[in-house]
Formats: structure tokens, C-alpha cells, sequence
């Protein structure tokens, strides 16, 4: 299993559609980024995703997946890859920008088909602090996103060298492979999350 982390701003910043934009572009979608690299194209996963928890202050930004154990290492390196390259090398596409918006937008009506769910959406506005006509707005919102509004927003979502790694597998079969991508200081912890020497 490996695993990107990094900080994220909380669920009320002012681009926060367009980093949802941003996500099923990156994870989020089956046929996002992430995804059809590791799983399509290489067939070293089930699948391959992103996360965005909403949260009032900072938040977890991830990219995690099983993977082959002896493609660990290799893994790493394309997720590294799709986080750096949509900060410019390859910026969102088009094509991608009309996924996201069809993407955030034709799945509302089934968002709030139960009574439970309208709840749900109502807690969200009080509990991250977003305006009344949140969800009113939303859709309009969506469909005027720009590329450069997800240039933007990768900027503030994405930090290639400040994300934490975390790998989870057979230190024998894959710390030496993880060492040589010089990704940042390796920790080894045990399953109870206690330090390895």
C-alpha cells in the first residue's frame, strides 16, 4: 500500500471548487490521472485514487493505492511524477476540464436524493463555514472553471516536496528500492506505529 500526503487548505478557501475540479482530474475519477497511469497503463493496481476530506482548518490531500510490492518503488515515482507535472509540465487539459465539470455536476441529483443526504448538506454548510446558497451556486460555479482557475488551484493543493510518504509492505522486498528515489528521510515504523531501528 503506499500512500501521498500533504496539507491542504480547509474546505472554506476561496478556490475550493476548483481544487475539487483539480482532484477528479488528478484521482478522484476513474479515468483520472492517477488512475489510468498505475492501473490502465502500467497494471500494477485494482485502482488508484486521491482524497479530499473537508475539514474547518488544514486538511489531508492524498493520492493512495495497493500495489504490486515489486512495483512499489516504481509507484512512487508516477504518482511523484503526476503530482509535479500538472503543476506545469502538463497542465489540465481541455478534455479534462469538461470530465471534472460533467463529473462534479451531473452526479449532484443523486447526491440529494434522500431526505438524509439534503441533511448532510446542510451540516456541511454550518460545519465548514460556507455560504447559505452553497449548493444553489455550485453547479454555475463548476461550469465557469477555467484552466486557469485549476492552474491556480494546483498551486495551492499541490507540494511535491513536502509530501509525507507512507509505504506499507515488506521492508525485505522494497526499502532498498525506496531509499535510491531519495524522496525525503525513510522512517520505519511497526505495526503498532513504534520507531524500527
Amino acid at each position: 500500500m503506499v500512500m501521498a500526503a500533504m496539507l491542504a487548505p480547509p474546505k472554506s478557501n476561496p478556490d475550493e471548487i476548483a481544487i475539487e475540479a483539480l482532484d477528479q482530474i488528478l484521482g478522484a475519477a476513474f479515468i483520472s490521472r492517477i488512475n489510468m497511469n498505475l492501473r490502465e497503463d502500467k497494471h500494477w493496481t485494482y485502482g488508484a485514487s486521491t482524497g479530499l476530506p473537508g475539514a474547518r482548518g488544514q486538511r489531508m490531500y492524498f493520492a493512495a493505492s495497493p500495489v504490486q510490492a515489486d512495483k512499489t518503488a516504481e509507484a512512487l515515482a508516477e504518482i511523484n511524477k503526476e503530482l509535479r507535472q500538472v503543476l506545469g509540465e502538463r497542465p489540465v487539459t481541455a478534455d479534462e476540464l469538461v470530465m471534472a465539470r460533467d463529473s462534479l455536476t451531473l452526479s449532484l441529483p443523486g447526491q440529494f436524493e434522500a431526505m438524509s443526504a439534503v441533511a448532510g448538506g446542510i451540516v456541511d454548510i454550518v460545519q465548514f463555514g460556507l455560504p447559505d446558497d452553497y449548493y444553489q451556486t455550485y453547479p454555475g460555479k463548476v461550469r465557469a472553471l477555467t484552466n486557469q482557475d485549476l492552474a491556480t488551484a494546483a498551486g495551492r493543493l499541490i507540494h511535491p516536496d513536502a509530501v509525507a510518504w507512507v509505504v506499507v509492505g515488506d521492508r525485505a522486498k522494497v526499502e532498498e528500492s525506496l531509499r535510491k528515489l531519495n524522496l525525503g528521510e525513510v522512517r520505519l515504523i511497526d505495526a503498532d506505529g513504534n520507531p524500527v531501528k
